[in-house]
């Protein structure tokens, strides 16, 4: 407020008045010092700690002058240098982990190859196993042609042909002996056989037909008779098939049955045919199907 403002104030008051508000303000005057001295008086140190003061007061305000600019500006830096090598290791980081998120794709990668790879490898494995045991069963044949008196009076001739139906396709075949069984009451009992010739076991490489002869001799005293006047005779041979002639583990091992009726030697046909109602002379072998 102005003075101009205050002075219509002043105006309107009476002489007493006056003199109170002149009172007043005085009283409020030294009021107002009496703290003021007495707040110095508080402020101000001992006599004797004085000098104490003023050499505390430099050595802080040294200190302060010390750690003032000079002092930030370094920190600032080193903060900065750390943030860097923060964003530095970081980026590290970064690349460690692509690189073994690559290892870890790389190491499934490889597993599934593998895998693949042996999955083939057997799928191919098997296959050729099929193609091989299709080829030593299903495109090979072996038959009973013929069975003859030998001129002993006491031995036969076996004649069995083997049969590749694909010439294209040779196998490799080795044979081993035929074994000759002769049947006695519910048991098969091995008779003496041998091959024709003296021909010993070989690999035979089949394109077409092999023909084999096999000489036995049934001697057994009591025997089966299932069909009246014949013995009851089973042959069989092991024999090992492969497309290759040295294989390594690419074989199958074969294994033929055959049975036939067989008449023997000095039999008396006329009673044969009575016995079996059989039209004309009986034969010396009857075929059976492999059982």
């Amino acid at each position: 407020m102005s003075g101009t403002q205050r002075q219509p104030i002043l105006e309107t008051l009476s002489t007493a008045e006056k003199d109170a508000l002149i009172l007043r303000l005085w009283d409020d005057l030294r009021e107002e010092r009496a703290r003021s001295q007495a707040l110095e008086h508080g402020l101000r140190p001992p006599e004797g700690e004085s000098a104490k003061g003023d050499a505390d007061a430099g050595a802080l305000l040294a200190q302060l002058r010390e750690r003032g600019t000079d002092k930030r500006r370094p920190t600032l830096a080193t903060s900065r240098v750390r943030v860097r090598l923060g964003s530095g290791l970081g980026f590290l980081r970064s690349k460690a982990v692509l690189g073994a998120i690559a290892f870890v794709a790389l190491a499934f990668a490889v597993d599934f190859t593998i895998d693949w790879y042996q999955r083939h490898r057997l799928e191919q494995k098997h296959l050729a196993a099929l193609q091989l045991e299709h080829a030593a069963y299903a495109g090979l044949y072996v038959e009973v042609t013929n069975v003859a008196y030998e001129p002993d009076q006491r031995s036969y001739r076996l004649t069995m042909v083997m049969r590749n139906p694909d010439p294209q396709n040779p196998i490799y075949v080795m044979a081993g002996p035929v074994r000759v069984f002769e049947q006695s009451g519910l048991a098969w009992r091995e008779v003496p056989a041998h091959a024709a010739n003296a021909a010993t076991p070989a690999v035979i490489r089949l394109a077409d037909r092999q023909t084999y002869e096999t000489v036995f001799e049934p001697n057994l005293k009591e025997w089966t008779e299932l069909i009246p006047g014949y013995m009851h005779i089973r042959f069989e041979r092991s024999s090992l098939v492969s497309r290759r002639s040295e294989p390594n583990d690419d074989l199958v091992d074969r294994t033929d049955r055959y049975y036939v009726y067989l008449k023997p030697h000095g039999a008396d046909d006329e009673a044969i045919r009575k016995r079996m109602k059989y039209p004309g002379e009986p034969p010396v072998y009857i075929p059976m199907p492999p059982h």
